[in-house]
């Protein structure tokens, strides 16, 4: 389905969803403009091979003034808003920053967007964290929010501010409530990725053990490639509306363990040591989608299960730290 001169802005698109988000949206023929953020060193790392066939413009979530010219420049059709502080545990050692960034930076940008192109369509990236303690089992686009984390809070504003910008000045505004999503493009410190990486470094020498918290927490885990699919849907449709969307399964951090260490044939008892220091101040223990409603509005389905997953993961780990050649084995 081409999408011949249309133009898309992505913030966040050097992070794994942009960079998906970004693949999907030149294949429909857009126009992509990623929003960076001006550093010494850019980390463009994810989108090193599409880099050639994108716009960069610079540009700052804490900084309003910046999206007007942005947007003022490329008149954007589609505008995904990704960008946050989106570590949680950083949320709790930098509560301000991580309100700043991925709160209120959500109101900059749809201000923003409201005074120089609001008939732009507009998306937010909205969390599963958002719903904590949850209040019931399995979460969907009604579960109240029972946020346990700086960053689920400000993302929780975010959430609403997107919606009030959508009732107060009738902007197709709307969020994606996205699960936990994984790929080879996840960052080092998400606990999916921090396993996968290690059950490559064990398998190959590198290291002998892999130190996780709360072994037991459970997650509604699916592959990112997917779920940029979903947010494209979203602002395709007649209205603005927010969609849960996630693959109705819950896993424990265990059965991830299991399956990515059995994965190389390796029994994951013998490597993972649980350490209390990696156990979060509040503890949020089940997050499971009820993605219904996406399924049957918009025809999203996930693709990749959560064995494929891992297998996709752990082999992508292997193939990088092989091919950066041996290095010191592990005292």
């Amino acid at each position: 389905m081409a999408q011949a001169g249309k133009t898309a802005v992505i913030t966040g698109i050097t992070g794994q969803d942009g960079s998906y988000l970004a693949e999907l949206l030149l294949e429909k023929g857009y126009k992509v403009v990623g929003v960076v953020r001006r550093l010494s060193t850019p980390n463009t790392e994810r989108i090193g091979h599409i880099e050639s066939r994108i716009e960069l413009a610079q540009g700052d979530l804490l900084d309003q003034s910046s999206f007007m010219e942005i947007f003022a420049k490329y008149k954007p059709d589609e505008i995904y808003n990704l960008a946050a502080q989106s570590f949680v545990p950083t949320s709790f050692g930098q509560p301000l920053l991580t309100g700043e960034v991925t709160g209120l930076g959500v109101t900059r940008v749809l201000d923003a967007m409201r005074l120089t192109c609001p008939q732009a369509r507009f998306y937010q990236a909205s969390s599963s964290e958002m719903y904590g303690k949850v209040v019931e089992t399995p979460q969907s686009e009604t579960t109240r929010f029972h946020p346990r984390s700086p960053y689920a809070v400000a993302k929780a504003y975010g959430h609403y501010i997107t919606m009030n910008y959508r009732e107060s000045y009738d902007m197709y505004a709307c969020s994606g409530i996205l699960f936990n999503h994984e790929s080879p493009r996840r960052g080092i410190e998400f606990v999916t990725r921090k396993i996968t990486d290690a059950v490559a470094r064990i398998k190959l020498g590198q290291a002998k053990e892999l130190r996780l918290g709360n072994l037991e927490a459970r997650r509604d885990w699916g592959f990112a490639g997917d779920y940029v699919r979903a947010m494209w849907l979203m602002l395709q449709q007649d209205q603005a509306e927010d969609f849960v969307i996630g693959t109705g399964e819950t896993h424990s951090v265990q059965e991830f363990c299991e399956l990515a260490f059995g994965h190389v044939g390796l029994d994951w008892e013998r490597y993972v040591v649980v350490d209390p220091a990696f156990y979060r101040r509040a503890e949020v223990d089940l997050l499971l989608s009820n993605p219904n409603h996406a399924k049957n509005k918009l025809g999203w389905m996930p693709e990749v299960d959560f064995s494929g997953l891992i297998k996709m993961m752990v082999d992508a780990d292997l193939k990088r730290l092989t091919a950066l050649g041996p290095i010191r084995r592990a005292a």
